[in-house]
């Protein structure tokens, strides 16, 4: 079953192939995702890299977690599930205070 872990620290360089070359060393990556702001269209610094195994998961915090990748220090753990949040305001209608 595969893993997903957060990976924090990501440079806004950085694009998801080099992401996905750097962490297949650990093992068989499924997806790689980096978190772009919709506003800017930049990177937020952070994103997801899907590992197809448990052990390959570990294997890849091992290997990247409070390593140096492109000159920034990365945060590698396990990724927590979404939690939920509240809707948005709808900011479009007249007096919706």
């Amino acid at each position: 079953m595969a893993k997903k872990l957060y990976v924090g620290g990501i440079p806004y360089s950085t694009t998801e192939d080099a992401l996905k070359d750097a962490f297949s060393q650990a093992g068989t990556v499924e997806s790689v995702a980096i978190i772009i702001d919709k506003m800017s269209g930049r990177s937020k610094g952070f994103g997801f890299v899907e590992m197809s195994t448990d052990e390959e998961a570990q294997k890849a915090i091992e290997m990247w977690h409070g390593k140096e990748f492109e000159g920034r220090t990365l945060t590698v753990n396990e990724a927590r599930p979404m939690e939920a949040r509240p809707p948005r305001r709808d900011f479009n209608r007249r007096n919706n205070w």
